[in-house]
C-alpha cells in the first residue's frame, strides 16, 4: 500500500478517534470523580446533535455558532439531572458501592427517557445537513473539510479540559478528589460544589461532540448508545480517571478500527473493539496509558 494511502487511513482513524476521546473525557470525568457510570451519556450527545441540526436546517444558523450554545444547554441539563437524581442518590446511599449500583440503574432509566423524548420531538428518521463538504487536499490524500474541522475542534476541547484540570485551582481540586476523596474533603475541598459542576461539564462535552458529529454524519435518536459503549472502551484503554489516557485511548481506538476495517471486514468493527476491551480488562486492568 502506498504511503499516501497509509496516511489517509491513519488520518481517518484519528478523525473518528478525536470524537471518541471527547465523548470519553466527559464520561471519565463523571466516573472518575463521582463514580457515576452514566449510561445515558451518549443520549446527551444525541440531543446536542439534534439541537444543532434544528438550528442549522430549520433556522439557518451556522453549526459553529451552536458549539457554545450546545455546551451551555447540555451543561445546564447536566446540572439539573445531577440535582434531581444523583445528589439525592448520594444522600440516600449507605456507601459508594450502593450509590454506584443505584446510579447505574438510574442512568439506564434516563437513557430510555431521553431516547423517547427525542423520538417524540424529532421523529425516528435520519437527519442531516450539508456543511463544509468540499474536499481538502493534504499531500496526496483528500478529506472533507468538515471532518478536518471536527478533528481540530475535538482535539482543542479535549486539550482545554486536560489543561484546565492540570493548571487551575478547580482542576487541582478535581484531581485531588479523584485520587483521594476522603483526603480532599479533609483539606477543605467543597464536593457539594465540584460534583454537580463537573457532572455538568461532562454532559456539556457530550453536547459539543454531538454538535461536531452532526456536521459530518447523519443523526438519529438511537445514535447515542453506541457512543456510550465506545466511551467505556476508551476509558478502559486509557485508565479510569485518567484524562490524558482517555485522549490517547480514543485516538488509538479510532486508528485501530480504521486499520482493522481496511485489512479485514468492515462488519468486524464492533468485534474488534469489544475484543480489545476484554483483552485490556483481563491483562491490563489499570489501562494502557497509566503509570501504575
Amino acid at each position: 500500500m502506498a504511503l499516501g494511502s497509509w496516511f489517509e487511513l491513519i488520518a481517518s482513524g484519528l478523525i473518528t478517534g478525536g470524537v471518541y476521546a471527547l465523548v470519553a473525557l466527559g464520561l471519565n470525568l463523571q466516573y472518575g470523580l463521582m463514580r457515576i457510570l452514566n449510561i445515558a451519556h451518549g443520549e446527551f450527545l444525541m440531543v446536542g446533535a439534534f439541537l444543532t441540526w434544528m438550528a442549522t436546517a430549520q433556522w439557518g444558523l451556522s453549526p459553529l455558532l451552536m458549539i457554545p450554545v450546545a455546551f451551555a444547554l447540555l451543561m445546564a441539563a447536566g446540572l439539573a439531572v445531577h440535582r434531581l437524581v444523583f445528589r439525592r442518590l448520594t444522600r440516600t446511599s449507605a456507601n459508594v458501592d450502593i450509590f454506584e449500583a443505584r446510579g447505574l440503574m438510574a442512568s439506564f432509566g434516563l437513557m430510555f427517557l431521553v431516547q423517547n423524548f427525542a423520538q417524540m420531538a424529532w421523529g425516528g428518521d435520519l437527519r442531516g445537513y450539508d456543511f463544509l463538504t468540499q474536499p481538502v487536499a493534504l499531500g496526496s490524500a483528500q478529506f472533507a473539510a468538515n471532518k478536518l474541522l471536527l478533528l481540530a475542534l475535538a482535539l482543542a476541547f479535549s486539550a482545554a479540559l486536560i489543561v484546565t484540570l492540570k493548571k487551575t485551582l478547580y482542576g487541582k481540586g478535581v484531581r485531588a478528589l479523584m485520587q483521594s476523596p476522603t483526603g480532599a474533603q479533609l483539606v477543605g475541598i467543597d464536593t457539594e460544589r465540584l460534583h454537580p459542576l463537573m457532572f455538568g461539564v461532562g454532559v456539556g462535552l457530550s453536547g459539543v461532540a454531538g454538535c461536531l458529529l452532526s456536521m459530518t454524519y447523519t443523526i438519529s435518536p438511537s445514535m447515542g448508545e453506541p457512543y456510550t459503549v465506545t466511551a467505556l472502551i476508551v476509558i478502559t484503554l486509557g485508565g479510569f480517571g485518567s484524562m490524558s489516557g482517555a485522549l490517547l485511548g480514543g485516538l488509538s481506538l479510532g486508528v485501530i478500527e480504521a486499520l482493522g476495517m481496511h485489512f479485514t471486514n468492515p462488519s468486524l468493527k464492533s468485534l474488534l473493539s469489544y475484543g480489545i476491551f476484554i483483552a485490556v480488562l483481563l491483562w491490563k486492568p489499570n489501562g494502557l496509558f497509566t503509570r501504575k
